[in-house]
């Protein structure tokens, strides 16, 4: 404010003193005081745009699920009680967020909801936004013990100086959101030079603000120390088992499903599923899933199930980018449905995107490999295989032996497993030609793992293009998200879970989904979900975790024997073919 009035003020300073003769009239004086004067009129100009697009620019707010009193009476009914045995001011409204994390979030914007008086705005209590695996995972009063701190932070959000300075930080910050996305030079100067002011600013008063919220923190802590003290410390144990299992559960199950198309209806209640397996698995986690036997907090929802949806639905929105609303290509799954529906498929999908590829190699010169795991028990004429070359001790065939290999005659034409005999392979995908080309060619590994690479992403472009021809909204109508200024139109995933895949462990996992394919189809295998790792092989009803170390000992190192090792204890006939469809 004092940058933008001080120009005026020397204009008013030097016309001031030319009227009452304390400066010369005319030569140097007249042109420093219509230069002075034009300098204020710009820099108020300037500042007047500053102060425009920080007032009006929205604030954005944190994606979730309103929740209304009439779906969760006795939610509200807890916070309330809370609030009233804090002596603080109950939170306006509540909403559930896919994350494990609980906040208040000021909404009193002008932009965020039906107009109100400007006295009435300031007075609103915030909203209490809370992770959805919170009510799944903890029992009743856990949750009030781990809502309490957060609670007595709405007696600070009431004070008028702590709501203004708030109010001034998130316009400062809606503005920078504003000016990143400006497009175009009429529209995007002026907002650029906003968006550096409003940066300075924010540099300016970021000590501030934080030793201010520090000093909120601190005091709602102690207001709620008086509240269920001894129980917050078990409730705190509970949150970092809740991250670990919804983690676990988002980047191997849902994550999975995402990518196909499909989206789990139940995260929430998966958690349960997948924290009650790692209590299972973990000794430090070991008497945790004892309390499930007491009143969890999901019983404080009228419809936890329509909650939980509406939840996941958001989770895929945040965590994948997929679309708002249910469609056609974006379904919901079960958990009872998901081994068929998603792993099944995924394999199947996988392993013939594999094949194809496969088919664009250019054809090999290359001998037979060795003897196919299964190739014993196969019914009909006997087929003979050249051994395989010998390797060196990395694993790969020695130069001299991958010179014999280009001296042979005959390249066998795509999807035909070369046969030393002269009879033809079996019609249809099978693993062998999988293991045989990737053992028995040390250049396949490389260009299917590239052209996996850009075929992936190719269909992640395209899957991304059609979404953004959707057009975005400023309200989610799936979950009633009001998407503010401060998220980038078209930044959906705002948290993706994982770094693109390279081509190798591309190619891993196809071959790992090709494996599982002809062991569905030869060995009586089935599949399976594993609450912690996602899709899993069932082989006589217990899960194989054993396949990635053959599988990466093919892909890195192009030795096939610790695979067809594998594959003849498990029973599986790589020579047969497998269906992809």
């Amino acid at each position: 404010m004092a940058a933008a009035l001080l120009p005026a003020a020397v204009a008013v300073v030097l016309f001031a003193g030319r009227a009452t003769g304390h400066l010369g009239a005319g030569g140097g004086w007249d042109t420093a005081c219509w230069a002075v004067s034009g300098l204020a009129v710009l820099v108020l100009l300037l500042a007047a745009l500053v102060t425009a697009v920080i007032a009006r620019a929205r604030p954005a707010l944190s994606p979730s699920v309103p929740i209304s009193e009439k779906s969760a009476p006795d939610l509200y009914r807890l916070v309330r009680d809370l609030a009233e045995r804090l002596e603080v001011p109950a939170p306006s409204a509540i909403a559930l967020t896919p994350d494990c994390d609980s906040w208040l979030e000021d909404r009193t914007h002008r932009a965020h909801g039906p107009p109100r008086p400007a006295e009435g705005r300031r007075a609103q209590a915030p909203v209490l936004v809370i992770g959805s695996p919170f009510l799944w995972w903890m029992r009743v009063a856990e949750l009030r013990a781990l809502l309490a701190p957060v609670v007595a932070g709405t007696g600070p959000s009431a004070h008028p100086d702590i709501a203004a300075a708030r109010r001034f930080i998130r316009g400062l910050d809606a503005a920078v959101a504003v000016s990143a996305r400006a497009a175009g030079p009429l529209r995007g100067l002026p907002l650029r030079f906003v968006g550096k002011v409003a940066r300075l600013l924010l540099r300016a008063c970021r000590d501030h603000a934080t030793i201010m919220e520090r000093g909120v923190a601190a005091a709602a802590s102690e207001r709620a120390q008086g509240v269920d003290y001894g129980l917050r410390i078990v409730a705190q144990e509970q949150v970092g088992l809740a991250y670990a299992g919804w983690d676990r559960l988002l980047t191997r199950v849902a994550l999975p499903a995402w990518r196909m198309g499909r989206w789990p209806s139940r995260l929430d209640a998966g958690v349960v599923s997948a924290l009650t397996e790692l209590s299972r698995r973990d000794r430090l986690a070991e008497g945790f899933a004892s309390r499930l036997g007491e009143r969890p907090a999901c019983d404080l929802l009228e419809e936890p199930g329509a909650i939980d949806r509406a939840a996941s639905l958001l989770a895929a929105r945040l965590f994948h980018g997929g679309p708002a609303e249910p469609g056609p290509d974006w379904s919901p799954v079960g958990w009872n449905q998901y081994p068929e529906e998603v792993v099944d498929r995924k394999w199947r999908l996988e392993a013939a995107r594999l094949h194809r590829i496969l088919d664009e190699l250019p054809p090999t010169d290359l001998p037979a490999a060795g003897p196919t795991a299964g190739a014993a028990t196969t019914a009909g004429p006997t087929r003979s295989y050249a051994r395989t070359p010998a390797r060196t001790a990395a694993g790969r065939r020695s130069p001299s032996h991958r010179a014999a290999d280009h001296t042979s005659t005959g390249p066998a034409a795509p999807g035909d497993l070369p046969v030393s005999n002269g009879l033809a392979a079996p019609a249809g995908p099978t693993l062998a030609r999988v293991i045989d080309r990737l053992a028995r060619d040390d250049r396949a590994g490389d260009l299917v793992a590239a052209r996996l690479g850009a075929e992936v992403a190719r269909e992640e472009r395209e899957e991304a293009a059609r979404q953004a021809a959707l057009g975005t909204f400023a309200q989610d109508a799936a979950a009633g998200v009001a998407w503010g200024d401060g998220l980038a139109e078209g930044g959906l995933p705002l948290f993706p879970l994982q770094p693109p895949r390279t081509g190798r462990e591309l190619l891993a996992d196809h071959v790992t989904a090709m494996v599982c394919c002809a062991a569905v189809d030869t060995a009586g295998a089935a599949p399976g979900l594993d609450w912690l790792d996602g899709p899993a092989l069932l082989v006589d009803g217990a899960r194989r975790a054993d396949l990635g170390l053959p599988v990466l000992s093919l892909v890195d190192d192009g030795d096939a024997e610790p695979l067809r090792g594998w594959l003849t204890m498990v029973g599986v006939r790589p020579e047969k073919p497998v269906r992809l469809v």
